[in-house]
């Protein structure tokens, strides 16, 4: 018998390229049922009720509670200056010093005619007293006496004239001497020695600032000041928060609060603006007259439900959000922004509330009915969850 040759077929070999491509094939087509299975993998926030804010910001100038404008009240030559510029002084201290020794020449004179009128006074109370007994013997008319009184009163008046005089001179001189009226910090002082200052001049000696407290004034539009007057009478839970903040040129936040403690009492009809007025104490001197700032105002929600920004997609005027059903299908929802806190809304009515479940990202992969397999921080998340 003859041996049969033995044939080997040779096996058809496929390129690793080509192998790829069906796994890769197989790999897609398991990737995609088990998305039709399971859902859509997309974070998901649960609903809470927390705390939150509105804020308001104002921009206002800042004063201390008292500012005196130093002006002098007599005219001379500015003698001495015994304050530097942004220094603090006490009340009663002596500021400025005006050259007063004309002030005393006057008060001399002014004098001098009081004695000259209390010298006429005592000749005419003299002459009354020699004409008395005169009369009573009927040696001289009574004429002659009334005509004697009333020089006397005369007398009297020129007197009180003159004394009323010297005590003006008087005080004129002390107003040479200029002291502080407040406690509170020297503003810039324009003159020098030497420079002759009047109670006419544009400009004061200086400004004194008392600001160991301050007050801030800004002002805000018709439709808030009546939102904000509203906003005290209203019983629901959101309310304005009576304390206010203070907002610095440097973006810091004053360390202490405020309160709105007055109003300019009527509206601007030119801006449709009216004025307020903010309290703060100020025990370290920080803030001075002249500083700017905003005035923070903040309504307070106490149990707000917040939705994330990025979570909302909007169609023409109004927001919606995706809601996840029991069964992690999504629900488009129009809802309500009251406002804004940080990076969330806050979502006004009854439309949401705590324990619902939102999408936050993917919000392009949605639809109506859409099933979706929650994920939050990259954990997945069951449905009791």
């Amino acid at each position: 018998m003859k041996n049969r040759p033995i044939i080997i077929k040779k096996m058809k070999t496929f390129s690793p390229l080509v192998l790829g491509m069906f796994l890769s094939l197989g790999f897609f087509s398991c990737a995609e049922e088990e998305v039709e299975d399971e859902g859509i993998p997309l974070p998901v926030l649960t609903l809470t009720e927390e705390p939150a804010a509105i804020s308001y910001k104002y921009l206002g100038s800042i004063e201390g509670v008292e500012n005196v404008q130093i002006r002098p009240q007599v005219e001379g030559i500015l003698e001495q200056i015994y304050v530097d510029e942004g220094q603090y002084v006490n009340k009663g201290d002596v500021l400025f010093k005006i050259n007063n020794q004309p002030y005393v020449e006057d008060l001399k004179n002014a004098l001098a005619n009081v004695d000259l009128e209390k010298a006429k006074l005592r000749k005419a109370k003299t002459e009354i007293e020699r004409l008395r007994p005169l009369i009573e013997n009927e040696v001289i008319s009574e004429v002659r006496m009334e005509t004697t009184v009333a020089d006397y009163e005369v007398a009297q008046s020129s007197l009180a004239k003159a004394e009323a005089e010297a005590a003006n001179m008087r005080i004129n001189m002390g107003f040479t001497t200029i002291k502080a009226p407040v406690d509170g910090l020297m503003g810039r002082i324009p003159k020098s020695i030497g420079n002759v200052v009047k109670k006419s001049d544009s400009e004061p000696l200086t400004v004194l600032s008392n600001v160991s407290e301050i007050y801030v004034y800004f002002s805000m539009s018709e439709s808030d000041y009546l939102y904000f007057e509203r906003m005290k009478k209203d019983s629901s839970s959101r309310k304005m928060n009576p304390d206010v903040k203070l907002v610095l040129a440097d973006g810091s936040v004053y360390d202490k609060v405020g309160t709105i403690d007055a109003n300019s009492g009527q509206i601007n009809r030119s801006t449709g603006s009216i004025t307020l007025r903010a309290h703060f104490e100020n025990p370290d001197t920080l803030l001075r007259t002249g500083n700017t700032g905003k005035i923070l105002m903040e309504q307070i929600y106490p149990n707000a439900i917040l939705v994330p920004q990025s979570a909302t997609t909007s169609i023409q005027d109004k927001r919606f959000i995706f809601v996840l059903n029991e069964d992690n299908t999504v629900r488009r929802q129009e809802i309500k922004i009251e406002g804004r806190t940080g990076n969330d809304f806050i979502v006004s009515g009854d439309v949401l509330k705590a324990n619902d479940r939102i999408v936050t990202a993917g919000l392009d992969k949605l639809s109506e009915g859409v099933l979706v397999k929650p994920l939050e921080q990259g954990r997945l998340l069951t449905q009791n969850n």
